[in-house]
C-alpha cells in the first residue's frame, strides 16, 4: 500500500538531541535511515499491543503541535493533545503500554553527554527569551503527561535508569512494535518492528476502512540488512558502537574512520546520502561473523590500549543483546505493581524500602529521587527566564533541600560512609538544635544549574528538621498523615488552619504560591500575583466544566468567563517579545510548584495531588499580567459574570494576602503591595491594620470582592509556620 502524502513534521537528529535528555542513540543514523524510504514498509496499525517510549512521546507531542515554549508552556492544551492521542489509539484497538526513563545511569557513562545537553538547553532557553529559535520543554510537562495517563487508565512503568533496553526487551518478548524516536531502535532486532514517530500519522486515522487504522511506517533489521548484501544482523551492534553513540569515546570513532578504507558509495535517486554510515555498513557486510569484524576493527584501531578497547567495545555491543524475557513484563501482568529484582538494582537502591521502589516504578516519584539516591546529584531543568538574574530554581532551594534530606535521611542518621563529612553546617557553625551525630554525618548533593549562560556545579548541604527525629525513609509511608502534613506545610511556611476554606486539591498550589511570594527575588508584582491566582481560578473552572455531570458545566456564566480570559492569551506564534521580568517570576513559581509536587509525592501525598494540567497556562498569564498592569481590567471585572469564579478568587486572594501581611508585619517590613479588600488583624495585635488597595480595586464595588475583607479578618489572626523547619 502507498500512503497518501500528508503534512508531517520531521525532526532531525540534532533537534531530537537538543530537545530531550531521553533521546540518545547513534549519531546521524535517524537522518540517514529516515531519508531512505526503501528501509521501511507501510503499516496499517490496528488490533495490536504497542510499547511506547513515554519520554519520546511527550517531547514529540509537545514540540510538534505548536504549543508555547517561550512563556512557560500551556499545560491545558498539552493535556488535550495527550487525550486525543490515546483516544486515537483506542479507536484503532491499539493497546498502549508506556515506559518512562528513570534516573541517570549509575556508571556515569553518559554523564558527559548529559552535561553537554544541559548546557545546550541553557543557551536554547536564552535564545527563546530573546525571540530567537530554541526548544525547551516546560517544567511540568512530565507530570501532566503522567497524570493524564493515570486518568485514562493507560498502563505505565518508570524504569530505574534509561528505558531503551527495557522497552526493546518488552517488545521482543511480546513480539509487538515499538513507538519511539531513538535511533538505537534501528539496531535492536525486533520482530514487531520499530515505528518512528516521524512516520506515525495518528492525526490522519483512516476511518473509512472496515476497521480504522493509523498509517505508519515500520522498520525491521531484516529488511535493513537486506540492502547491504544481506549482511549478518548481528554486526549492527558493532556498527552502532564504532559509529558513535553515547557510550563511545569520540576519539575512538574518529581514529577508526581516519584509518579505515571504506567502499565507494554511490548516490541513489530519492535517497539521503551519508557516506560514512553507508560505507561502514558496506564494509561490515563482507564479514560473516561479528567476532571476525571486531578483530579487524581492533587491528585498525591498534595501539597499546587494544585490551581496554576490546573491553569497552564488547560492553557496548552487549547493550544491544536482548534477553528472551523482559523484567518489565511483570509490571504489566496485573494491577499490583511488583518491585524490581533486587540483584538488578544499583547498590544504593538494594536496601531501600519496598514502598519507595513501588512509588518509583509507578511513576509517582520522579527521576530526581533516583538521581539523589544513587548518585547524590541533580541536573536542574533550564527555563526561559532572565539570564542576567540568578537561576529561577534558587527560589525553590528550601523545598529541594527537604527532598534531599528525606531521601538521604537514613544515611544521615546512621552515619553512612557515603555521606561526606562537611563539618558543622554552613560556615562551619554548629546549627542550633542539631545533635553532634547528625552534624558529623551531614550529606551533600551536587546540583547542576544555570549561572548566567553556563552550567555550574554547586554543592547543597542536606539537613533536616530537628523537631522530627522519628522520621525514617524506611517507614515514611507509615507516619501519621498529620505529621507528614506538618512537615510539608512547615517547609512551605504555612499553617494548616488558613487552608480551611480552600478545596483540598488546591491546598498545594495555594501554599506554593505563598512560598513563591516569600522566597522569590525579585518579589512578584501585585499584578503578577493577581494573574497567578486568576490562572488557578481559570483552571479550576475549566476543570469543573470538563467533568461529567458537574453543576458548573451547565453554567453559561462560567463559559463566558473562560471565553473572556481566553481572548487575553498571547498566541504562541505571536512574534512579540517576551517580558523577561514576568517570565522570570513565573519560572520561579513553576520551580516552586515542581519541587512542591515532588516533596508531596515523596511524603506519600499528605495533601491531594493537584491537577497539573489546570495549574498554569503561560500564554494566558502573560496576557493577563499585561492587561492588569496597564489597568485595562481588574480581576473582579474579568470574573464578574460567574459568581462561583469570583468567590473562588476572593477566597484564594484572602488566604494568600492574609499570609503575606502577617509575615511582613512580623518581620517589621512594609506590607506586600498587593490588593487587600479590607482590614486584616495580625496575631497578637489589638488594633486592625488597614490593607493597601491594589490596581483596579475599589472598596464597595458591587459584585466585587468586598467579601475578601471578611476573609482577611478571618485569617489575619493566623500565623504562618516559622523558619524552624528550614533545612
Amino acid at each position: 500500500m502507498i500512503l497518501t502524502p500528508v503534512t508531517r513534521v520531521y525532526l532531525s537528529d540534532a533537534l531530537l538531541r537538543s530537545s530531550t535528555f531521553c533521546t540518545m542513540g547513534v549519531y546521524g543514523l535517524t537522518s540517514y535511515v529516515e531519508g531512505n524510504q526503501q528501509f521501511f514498509t507501510d503499516l496499517k496499525l490496528r488490533n495490536t499491543l504497542l510499547v511506547i517510549d513515554g519520554c519520546s512521546l511527550y517531547f514529540r507531542l509537545y514540540f510538534t503541535t505548536g504549543l508555547d515554549q517561550k512563556r512557560g508552556g500551556d499545560y491545558d492544551a498539552f493535556a488535550n493533545v495527550v487525550h486525543r492521542f490515546f483516544a486515537t489509539l483506542s479507536s484503532c484497538n491499539v493497546s498502549p503500554f508506556v515506559v518512562l526513563d528513570g534516573g541517570m545511569d549509575e556508571t556515569d557513562k553518559k554523564f558527559k553527554t548529559l552535561r553537554e545537553r544541559a548546557q545546550s538547553k541553557i543557551h536554547e532557553a536564552h535564545n527563546l527569551s530573546r525571540g530567537c529559535h530554541g526548544s525547551v520543554l516546560p517544567l511540568l510537562t512530565r507530570e501532566v503527561f503522567r497524570q493524564v495517563l493515570c486518568e485514562l487508565g493507560v498502563p505505565l512503568v518508570q524504569c530505574i535508569s534509561e528505558a531503551d533496553f527495557e522497552i526493546a526487551s518488552l517488545a521482543h518478548q511480546w513480539q509487538c512494535p515499538v513507538l519511539t524516536s531513538d535511533s538505537d531502535f534501528y539496531i535492536f532486532d525486533l520482530c514487531g518492528g520499530y515505528l518512528p514517530m516521524n512516520f506515525f500519522e495518528w492525526e490522519n486515522v483512516c476511518s473509512k476502512a472496515s476497521e480504522p487504522y493509523i498509517p505508519a511506517r515500520r522498520f525491521t533489521v531484516n529488511r535493513f540488512c537486506s540492502h547491504f548484501n544481506h549482511m549478518n544482523k548481528q554486526l549492527l551492534p558493532l556498527f552502532a558502537v564504532i559509529s558513535g553513540n553515547d557510550y563511545t569515546h569520540a576519539k575512538t570513532t574518529e581514529t577508526f574512520f581516519s584509518r579505515v578504507k571504506l567502499p565507494t558509495v554511490l548516490r541513489r535517486r530519492g535517497s539521503q546520502l551519508n557516506t560514512r554510515i553507508e560505507g561502514f555498513l558496506l564494509w561490515l557486510s563482507v564479514f560473516t561473523s561479528p567476532v571476525a569484524a571486531l578483530e579487524e576493527v581492533l587491528e585498525i584501531l591498534g595501539g597499546k590500549q587494544k585490551g581496554n578497547l576490546r573491553k569497552q567495545i564488547t560492553a557496548g555491543i552487549q547493550d544491544y543483546q536482548l534477553p528472551s524475557t523482559s523484567s518489565l513484563a511483570q509490571f504489566f501482568s496485573n494491577s499490583q505493581l511488583h518491585t524490581y529484582d533486587l540483584q538488578k538494582l544499583p547498590a544504593a537502591l538494594m536496601s531501600q524500602p519496598e514502598w519507595l521502589l513501588k512509588q518509583i516504578t509507578s511513576g509517582r516519584l520522579p527521576p530526581l529521587a533516583l538521581d539523589i539516591l544513587v548518585l547524590r546529584r541533580a541536573i536542574l531543568i533550564a527555563q526561559v527566564e532572565n539570564s542576567r538574574l540568578p537561576s529561577s530554581h534558587e527560589a525553590s532551594l528550601k523545598i529541594r533541600k527537604m527532598i534531599y534530606g528525606l531521601l538521604l535521611l537514613r544515611n544521615v542518621m546512621q552515619g553512612n560512609a557515603g555521606c561526606g563529612q562537611r563539618g558543622r553546617g554552613r560556615g562551619g557553625m554548629k546549627r542550633e538544635g542539631m545533635t553532634d551525630q547528625a552534624q558529623s554525618a551531614s550529606c551533600v548533593v551536587e546540583e547542576y544549574d544555570r549561572l548566567e549562560l553556563n552550567l555550574r556545579r554547586t554543592t547543597v548541604e542536606v539537613q533536616l528538621p530537628t523537631q522530627l527525629p522519628q522520621l525514617s525513609l524506611n517507614t515514611l509511608d507509615q507516619v501519621a498523615i498529620s505529621v507528614r502534613r506538618r512537615v510539608l506545610l512547615g517547609t512551605l511556611g504555612v499553617m494548616e488552619q488558613v487552608l480551611q476554606p480552600v478545596e483540598p486539591h488546591l491546598h498545594l498550589p495555594v501554599c506554593v504560591t505563598y512560598f513563591w511570594v516569600h522566597s522569590s527575588k525579585p518579589k512578584p508584582s501585585p499584578s503578577l500575583l493577581q494573574c497567578v491566582l486568576l490562572g488557578l481560578v481559570y483552571g479550576e473552572v475549566c476543570r469543573c466544566r470538563s467533568m461529567f455531570r458537574d453543576p458548573v458545566q451547565a453554567c453559561a456564566s462560567a463559559a463566558i468567563v473562560c471565553q473572556r480570559l481566553d481572548q487575553l492569551r498571547i498566541h504562541p506564534s505571536q512574534r512579540s517579545g517576551v517580558d523577561l521580568g514576568v517570565a522570570h517570576s513565573l519560572s520561579q513559581w513553576q520551580s516552586c510548584m515542581w519541587a512542591g509536587i515532588y516533596l508531596n509525592q515523596l511524603m506519600c501525598f499528605p495533601v491531594p495531588e493537584p491537577h497539573c494540567a489546570w495549574l498554569f497556562s503561560g500564554t494566558l498569564l502573560h496576557g493577563l499580567e499585561a492587561v492588569l498592569r496597564r489597568g485595562q481590567q481588574c480581576p473582579e471585572s474579568l470574573l464578574a459574570a460567574a459568581p462561583v469564579a469570583l468567590q473562588l478568587y476572593s477566597t484564594l486572594f484572602g488566604v494568600i494576602q492574609g499570609f503575606v501581611v502577617h509575615h511582613q508585619a512580623a518581620q517589621h517590613i512594609a506590607p506586600f503591595p498587593a490588593a487587600t479588600a479590607g482590614p486584616s488583624r495580625p496575631r497578637g495585635k489589638g488594633r486592625r491594620q488597614r490593607g493597601s488597595v491594589g490596581p483596579g480595586r475599589r472598596r464597595g464595588r458591587r459584585g466585587g470582592v468586598a467579601a475578601g475583607g471578611d476573609l482577611n479578618n478571618r485569617f489575619g489572626m493566623l500565623t504562618c509556620e516559622d523558619e524552624s523547619d528550614e533545612v
